[in-house]
């Protein structure tokens, strides 16, 4: 950073929340998500000030929470949450949880009354202290602002930790609490700290600037390479998805094993990724006597294990050796096997592997069997005519520009990419919040993710919609496009596959959950367009030109019972034909 420091040296508020500002500044934050509040006033004017940092203004904190939450997967850098005191930073907590379990970067400062105004009724006053309990990799409670140079060294020091520990080995949430003391807010000409000649203030930030990446690295055990292994490439949002791509097709050539590709694997959307991927594991894995043959001797995993039920209880089945690759420190071995945690990057794992293995008939088997499923799929879902939801992702995965951020919501527009998506080379972004898997929120992270970015899909159902309606209140604060392709089944789709759906005295109304909403009067509230879509042609149309700016809804009638249905006579139908 070239200018000079950004500070106001009116009062020790303005100064405490200035260098603050300034510090994050050079550490390279960029993005700060305010809500309104009195508490945190000398937060928000510092940041509102500075040239450096974007602050959007969002009412609803834990659409705010969200939102954050998306510029962070949308830049791979930490975003910053700023609230005023009282049950504000509450609301943070759901996206806070999906940060630390999904090790997204987000720093959260919740603004706080001092202490002797605690613990004696004083108004907007709870216990801030670990707000959010275990759920951040770091805690730190800052001093009450003094205008003196060995507490501003404090602040500059732990605000820049804070910062960087939301990258650390294991990337995710960081919070501080930030007592401040009356008055909040001054007149322009304040009394004045006597600061502002005490020190060399360029000097004092020289050192502050963004953190080193870190890197850890475990030796990788010998992977006997004359074995049947395969690849398991699990859901991942890496920085440079080309690269990503370009590394796994060199793992599988080394390896000479087929890699099955979870929906929201980039490996799906990349021309660069291995030559014969398999997408289509799901519907294989349902024949039992191919499941058999096809029993792996050795597994890789790469980051973490695909949503299918039948992929993961077909590997329980084997009971083969497991090889988990991640950089995080967390377990990411759902299912508990025969496991080794490599902590390594992709790169260093793979030069430390052998020459390259010979062919062997274990890996031809797969692509054969991917190419009839995968025909089968594609034959039967073009030729379908009605509305049926998985159809949605099959055509977006065709038919999207080139390079298109997707975020997929949770439940069962999730699955529906997995089972039907198909590999391709549009380079389409896929992003998500499978940290804790929840549906809250959907809204709001994909608005963080289009926000500057170039136009986005949002891909949910009703309920993860309905669930976080206050997200377009953020509409006008937009910078971009989100095209919202909302598949309304009226109801939680997902329970239809579940157990729970024979229960038909309490099904509909405690587990599907219909509800009444009106989309098009709900979006015409938020001043937000609607589109109901006739039929698949006119979806494709639309869907294959996106908007420069503005959100708009398109809205796709679905029968929920029908369509569980259809998708359990399609895969059974498929799996049983194949040999």
């Amino acid at each position: 950073m070239s200018s000079p420091p950004t500070l106001d040296f009116r009062t020790a508020n303005t100064l405490w929340g200035s260098v603050l500002a300034e510090t994050l500044a050079r550490c390279g934050l960029r993005h700060a998500v305010i809500s309104p509040g009195s508490r945190s006033t000398p937060l928000t004017l510092a940041l509102a000030a500075h040239p450096e940092i974007e602050a959007i203004p969002v009412l609803d904190e834990r659409s705010a929470a969200f939102l954050a939450l998306g510029l962070a997967k949308q830049h791979g850098s930490p975003a910053l949450l700023v609230c005023t005191s009282g049950t504000a930073g509450a609301n943070y907590l759901p996206a806070v949880i999906e940060a630390q379990e999904g090790g997204v970067p987000l720093l959260v400062i919740t603004a706080d009354r001092p202490p002797e105004m605690r613990a004696c009724a004083s108004g907007q006053t709870i216990d801030q202290q670990k707000l959010f309990g275990s759920h951040v990799n770091f805690y730190h409670e800052l001093a009450v602002p003094e205008a003196t140079l060995p507490l501003l060294a404090y602040l500059r020091q732990t605000v820049a930790q804070a910062h960087a520990q939301t990258l650390g080995l294991i990337g995710g949430p960081v919070h501080l609490n930030a007592p401040f003391r009356d008055p909040l807010v001054v007149p322009e000409t304040g009394p004045g700290t006597g600061l502002e000649q005490a020190a060399n203030w360029e000097e004092f930030f020289r050192e502050t600037v963004p953190p080193t990446p870190q890197e850890v690295w475990t030796p990788a055990p010998l992977i006997p390479l004359a074995v049947h292994g395969v690849i398991v490439a699990g859901p991942a949002q890496p920085a440079d998805a080309a690269d990503y791509a370009e590394l796994v097709a060199t793992l599988a050539h080394k390896l000479d094993w087929p890699v099955l590709a979870d929906g929201l694997s980039p490996l799906r959307n990349h021309p660069a990724g291995p030559a014969g991927l398999i997408s289509t594991y799901d519907v294989i894995l349902r024949n039992p006597a191919v499941a058999g043959r096809l029993r792996p001797e050795r597994v890789l995993c790469l980051g973490g294990w695909p949503i299918s039920k039948v992929l993961r209880a077909w590997l329980e089945e084997s009971n083969a050796p497991i090889l988990l690759l991640s950089e995080g420190v967390a377990n990411r071995d759902a299912l508990h096997g025969r496991t080794q945690h490599l902590r390594c990057s992709l790169r260093l794992f793979i030069e430390q592997l052998p020459a390259t293995a010979d062919p062997n008939g274990y890996a031809r088997m797969w692509p054969l069997l991917e190419a009839k499923a995968r025909a089968a799929l594609d034959g039967r879902l073009g030729a379908m005519t009605e509305m049926f939801e998985g159809r949605a992702a099959w055509l977006l995965a065709q038919h999207l520009p080139e390079g298109t951020p997707v975020f997929v919501a949770n439940s069962m527009p999730v699955r529906d990419v997995e089972y039907f998506w198909p590999p391709g080379g549009r380079r389409i972004r896929p992003v998500f919040n499978r940290g804790a898997n929840g549906i809250d929120g959907t809204l709001s992270t994909a608005l963080g993710l289009a926000h500057g970015n170039r136009p986005t899909v949002l891909l949910t159902g009703d309920l993860a919609l309905l669930h976080d309606t206050n997200g377009f209140l953020s509409r006008s604060k937009l910078r971009g496009s989100l095209t919202i392709v909302l598949i309304n089944n009226r109801g939680g789709g997902i329970f239809e596959h579940l157990p729970v759906a024979k229960v038909e005295t309490s099904f509909e109304e405690f587990f599907a959950t219909p509800q009444e909403a009106d989309f098009a009067q709900l979006c015409a509230a938020y001043g937000v367009e609607h589109v109901a879509v006739r039929d698949w042609t006119q979806f494709t149309e639309l869907i294959s030109h996106l908007p420069p700016a503005g959100v708009r809804v398109l809205e796709l009638r679905t029968d929920r019972k029908r369509d569980a249905a259809t998708r359990k006579a399609m895969f059974a139908e498929i799996a049983a034909g194949l040999k």
